[in-house]
């Protein structure tokens, strides 16, 4: 494993990290995620993303009582806060809310910090001033060491940023926004600068488009498939039907790289300069190992490679 700062802090990310979005809490067996955490843990991955959205909260159940096995010191460990129940205070990012959302993660991860804690959305009912004094207090409490956002555009986190530096408190230092061949503006035109003037950190989601980059839904949306069980994720991933055609070309060219097209998605999207960790999703131990595998292809990704998937994809940001 090749492990990278997380942005200009000292904080050190394995290069490929393991969510539970989706997977762990629901869609798994609970025996199934124990064996796709650790056999992530054995190959390396230090860094476990979860959210208080996730499976209503299970999901961290389920991932807190793996990470317990495990030394502590050893692991990033992050949660989410944003949409935590039905109750008017249960949404957003009030101070009451992530105060609570923050502790119940604790007790549902079993951990007593959190190593990264983000603010899953921008919320518009809340003053940005707000939501750094609260992180900061969580952070002088001892219960989180870095907080960041998600999905936050470039002018929310430079307020976040002003609103630090005026009060002289800490800022956002990671951002975990969508980042894959078929979604590249936001990463590489507008986060790029500020991870070179602010050191921002960016542990990207959706590195395969929600199985679209894999193959899968080459010919048909397979019944037990993610996007078979999630209908509104269907229409999101599937909306435009070029993209299949992308996949299937981008399938030829890991066809004679000799790798699967998850794997080529994978180092593809762990070369680009700003992004300090790619998570990915695994269901099974031998996704686990299948997507691991990508580390071994990167260096394949010469200059001619890139230039081939360039050609296919058509769609590299104006700068």
């Amino acid at each position: 494993m090749i492990y990278n700062r997380l942005g200009r802090t000292g904080l050190k990310v394995s290069r490929f990290s393991l969510g539970s979005w989706v997977t762990y809490g629901g869609q798994t067996d609970d025996a199934v995620a124990r064996a796709c955490l650790i056999a992530a843990h054995e190959a390396g991955v230090n860094f476990f993303d979860n959210a208080e959205a996730y499976a209503e909260g299970h999901a961290e159940v389920v991932v807190g009582r793996v990470l317990r096995e495990l030394r502590r010191e050893d692991l990033v460990i992050s949660s989410k806060v944003f949409w935590g129940g039905p109750g008017p205070n249960d949404v957003g990012l009030g101070r009451k809310h992530v105060v609570e959302a923050c502790n119940a993660a604790l007790r549902r991860l079993q951990v007593d910090y959190l190593d990264l804690y983000f603010c899953h959305r921008h919320d518009p009912e809340t003053p940005v001033e707000e939501v750094v004094r609260t992180m900061n207090l969580l952070i002088q409490q001892g219960k989180v060491l870095y907080w960041g956002t998600s999905e936050w555009t470039a002018e929310q986190l430079d307020e976040a940023w002003a609103v630090a530096d005026r009060l002289g408190l800490e800022g956002p230092a990671m951002e975990q926004p969508q980042y894959n061949m078929l979604h590249r503006d936001r990463v590489e035109r507008e986060l790029a600068p500020l991870v070179e003037r602010r050191g921002l950190g960016l542990t990207i989601w959706s590195p395969l488009a929600s199985g679209l980059l894999t193959g899968k839904y080459n010919d048909g949306v397979p019944a037990d498939s993610r996007l078979g069980q999630l209908e509104w994720l269907k229409e999101l991933v599937l909306d435009d039907p070029a993209k299949l055609d992308t996949a299937r070309q981008l399938g030829q060219v890991a066809a004679d790289l000799g790798c699967t097209p998850a794997q080529l998605a994978l180092a593809w999207a762990s070369k680009c300069p700003s992004v300090s960790t790619v998570i990915t999703g695994a269901s099974r131990v031998e996704q686990v190992h299948e997507n691991l595998a990508a580390l071994d292809l990167v260096d394949a990704l010469d200059e001619g490679v890139m230039a081939r998937i360039e050609g296919i994809l058509a769609n590299k940001p104006a700068s």
